[in-house]
């Protein structure tokens, strides 16, 4: 009928060759068996001899793609796509060897198509194991649901790169095993980011650190060095365990975190801190993401500080020397008119403003001893912003707060008689009350209706709470 299929029952009786290797639970699962073949071949299912059976050649009907053939105008089916152009440059490459180490794919095509893939290959060379180890990958969802663009739930890597960094994104992906499912999210992201945070700043302490040493910095190791050098060992250990494990890259990223962790206690410890071991773990973090691919630049410790590189001399220290220049003459100045919080004020405005724009995070310890750490410019703008956004914040607030208890200490600087006559409805605007006795007692309502027994008990209760409040104002007056 000019289909060829490939005949599953006769591979299957064939010496050491096996049919359904991945997902032999799903052998007579008729919704696969029918999505594997495809829409254009549901036409001709009734000419195959088994339900399992699969297209190796499509034949076309008119207005279809189609190729002329020796069983006359079709195309080759899905599965035998893969295998050819597989087998074809494997053959090429290997001797004439088409058998491959690992394949990957989504775990959705386990069966029919991979299964499929490897019985029509394995006919071909005469060989029962093509593929010797398949990588699955699990599903990526988008807001809990499997990413689809059909269904329009997906996101495109530029997007994604829009909210997030490369690295970002790539750490939010080794956070999760590759074969499971993964929402992806801002609960995700999230996570990336933390974890991106403690690296960072491991970092930028170690290369902090590591600049203060001198040559005769005592070299004597402490126990608590030596448990670290341990630590080095035992996390070098448990990361090539896991890589082995089936690429366990989540496990990865924990041990390294613990590692840092660890490492970030000893550099704060009173003990004598030994450099060459700090630089050690450093080293083995930033030798680790390399091959993850977090860093691509060739330091040797620490993730690239951002901004532009290359330049002359004068062009990098440009920048540089102005900031200076800008600070030293307004400090001299502040000096001779000996303005000490002025020249404190510089110092601070120099940290904060100057220089995150050259890239450059200052950071005061205690004791008054400084440290600098070099940074992308555009990360520390955007820390400076959101510094400023919460400074801003906390102002408004103290600001709303303050008005608050001025209304409040307003309220109750008034008398109870007075803090009655001024109580409104609702709409801000109408006396609660129209009429009062003597002492200043509310006796009629809004509408000058008698106030009722509920109504004026109410009204006492108003009257006592403020002649109260009044009583403690007059008191604390008198204090002052």
């Amino acid at each position: 009928n000019g289909s060829v299929y490939f005949d599953v029952a006769s591979f299957e009786g064939a010496d050491g060759m096996h049919y359904c290797k991945l997902a032999p639970e799903q052998i007579h699962n008729a919704a696969l068996l029918a999505e594997g073949e495809g829409k254009l071949t549901q036409d001709f299912v009734s000419d195959k001899r088994s339900p399992r059976d699969f297209a190796l050649w499509k034949r076309s009907k008119e207005s279809e793609p189609s190729w002329e053939s020796p069983w006359g105008p079709g195309r080759p089916g899905w599965h035998i796509e893969c295998s050819v152009m597989a087998s074809d440059v494997l053959e090429n490459l290997n001797d004439g060897n088409p058998r491959m180490d690992i394949h990957s794919g989504g775990v959705d095509l386990k069966f029919p198509h991979h299964d499929n893939e490897m019985a029509q290959a394995e006919a071909k060379c005469g060989h029962s194991q093509w593929v010797n180890y398949f990588v699955h990958a699990g599903h990526l969802h988008i807001h809990g649901f499997k990413m689809s663009k059909s269904l329009k739930n997906f996101i495109t890597i530029r997007e994604a790169l829009e909210n997030n960094s490369a690295r970002q994104i790539r750490l939010c992906f080794l956070l999760h095993k590759y074969n499971a499912p993964m929402d992806y999210g801002d609960n995700t992201m999230s996570h990336a980011l933390v974890t991106e945070k403690i690296f960072k700043e491991f970092f930028l302490n170690v290369k902090a650190l590591l600049r203060e040493g001198k040559l005769t910095d005592s070299q004597n190791w402490s126990p608590q060095t030596a448990t670290l050098q341990k630590t080095l060992r035992t996390t070098k250990e448990k990361v090539d365990d896991a890589l082995r494990d089936d690429f366990d890259t989540p496990t990865v990223i924990s041990v390294l975190v613990d590692l840092v962790k660890a490492t970030n206690i000893y550099m704060e410890s009173p003990e004598n801190v030994i450099h060459l071991v700090i630089r050690n773990v450093a080293t083995y973090v930033t030798k680790i993401f390399k091959v993850f691919g977090l860093i691509s630049s060739s330091e040797d410790i620490g993730f690239d500080a951002g901004g532009s590189s290359g330049g002359n001399r004068e062009e990098i220290l440009t920048p540089v020397l102005n900031a200076l220049m800008d600070f030293r003459s307004s400090v001299r100045d502040k000096a001779r008119a000996k303005d000490t919080s002025g020249v404190l004020s510089d110092c601070d405005t120099f940290r904060d403003d100057s220089l995150p724009q050259l890239g450059i995070r200052l950071e005061d310890k205690t004791g008054g001893k400084s440290v600098w750490k070099l940074a992308d410019p555009a990360e520390l703008m955007r820390e400076k912003e959101q510094r400023d956004l919460e400074t801003k914040r906390k102002e408004e607030e103290k600001a709303r707060a303050a008005e608050e208890k001025a209304k409040k200490d307003a309220l109750n600087a008034l008398s109870p008689a007075d803090y009655m006559k001024q109580l409104t409805l609702d709409d801000g605007k109408t006396p609660k009350y129209s009429q009062f006795d003597d002492a200043g007692m509310p006796t009629h309502a809004s509408d000058n209706e008698p106030l009722n027994k509920n109504q004026s008990k109410k009204a006492q209760k108003e009257f006592a709470a403020q002649g109260k409040k009044y009583e403690k104002y007059l008191k604390k007056q008198e204090g002052l």
